[in-house]
């Protein structure tokens, strides 16, 4: 424990000094505000939730509440951080390589179920911009964590050339209200009632608009936008996520189409000449997909996922034909983790 003068002024001269912050304001981790935010788990403090990459440092339940504070989370955040922290660490994730890579990969969160409602995360209107505070500060704090806990520090372990805006945060949830399929968490085996977070290694947001209003037309233009030649996702058989807007969806549904079948005919009409590659791409793209390809010849049509089942879709935003394609870094998979509630907010969300 560290004490210092209660102005914000010097606590925030220490925190940049020390590099304990994100380059914004901060919010003092003050023993009563952590004993707050610890009082929203069943775990006690020292429980050790994971350890986190590259410098493996461990995250306790403590330190993620600390880090919690510290990006402003109202206290009943805690439990999804957990789950967040949990899910990053699982090895198909690759937080080593994405916490150090010169790509411009941040860990994007995606919120499903009663408790997005409950903590009022913005799934709608611009969902992945400014103005919800939960979205704000859940998707700063799992920055913190991967910096302060794991020592992802800019120029130093964290390499990205340029990196991306979220870095500093990157959650929404998913209009599951707005959406005619399935939500993410159900289609992974999770019950509609349970509440999940789902992290993904987003190496940012292409927007794409279309007035398209035939199923058809729409997935060729999206497919379209999905080929882009300087992308690791056709080096090595990505996992593409699209954000697809309320209104983009229902024409999808309204002409009878299963959201496993947009899926496959996005999978099918997004493949690309491997001579679209630039030949150092190519080479690499020849021995990470020999095995599932064979040999990759000029005029191979290289598929952006090995299935097409590794496309990812969700509903998200408000009205407009805006939809986003989000591309994946490298080798990351996306995972998703049941938030587990303590027992008084479990009474609440029950209420």
């Amino acid at each position: 424990m560290i004490e210092t003068s209660g102005d914000l002024d010097t606590i925030n001269k220490l925190y940049r000094e020390r590099r304990w912050g994100d380059g914004l304001p901060v919010v003092p981790p003050t023993a009563d505000r952590v004993e707050r935010m610890l009082r929203h788990t069943r775990r006690a403090p020292s429980d050790v939730v994971a350890t986190i990459a590259p410098g493996f440092g461990v995250a306790t339940v403590e330190r993620i509440a600390i880090n919690a504070v510290l990006a402003g989370c109202d206290p009943e955040y805690l439990p999804v951080l957990i789950a967040v922290t949990e899910a990053v660490s699982a090895s198909q994730f690759n937080l080593q390589a994405i916490q150090t890579t010169t790509h411009p990969v941040a860990v994007w969160l995606v919120i499903n179920g009663p408790i997005s409602q409950r903590l009022k995360l913005n799934s709608g209107t611009n969902c992945l911009g400014p103005g919800a505070w939960a979205n704000a500060t859940l998707g700063r704090a799992m920055r913190l964590i991967q910096q302060n806990i794991g020592g992802a520090l800019p120029g130093e372990t964290d390499h990205a050339t340029q990196g991306q805006p979220g870095k500093y945060t990157f959650c929404c949830a998913e209009n599951e209200a707005g959406s005619p399929w399935e939500p993410l968490h159900v289609e992974r085996g999770f019950a509609p009632e349970c509440s999940t977070v789902t992290v993904v290694g987003a190496a940012g947001t292409s927007n794409m608009i279309t007035h398209a209003k035939d199923a058809g037309d729409l997935l060729r233009v999206i497919a379209g936008t999905m080929a882009v030649p300087a992308s690791l996702e056709y080096v090595y058989g990505g996992e593409p996520w699209l954000m697809l807007a309320p209104e983009h969806a229902h024409i999808l549904k309204h002409d009878g189409l299963s959201k496993a079948e947009v899926k496959r005919r996005l999978w099918e009409q997004s493949k690309m000449p491997a001579h679209r590659l630039a030949a150092k791409d190519l080479a690499r793209t020849q021995n990470a997909r020999r095995a599932e390809l064979g040999e990759i010849g000029p005029d191979t049509l290289l598929p952006i996922s090995i299935d097409p089942e590794d496309i990812s879709i969700i509903v998200a935003g408000g009205p407009g034909t805006h939809s986003v394609y989000v591309p994946v870094f490298g080798t990351s998979r996306s995972v998703t983790r049941e938030v587990l509630l303590s027992d008084e907010a479990a009474m609440i969300n029950a209420l």
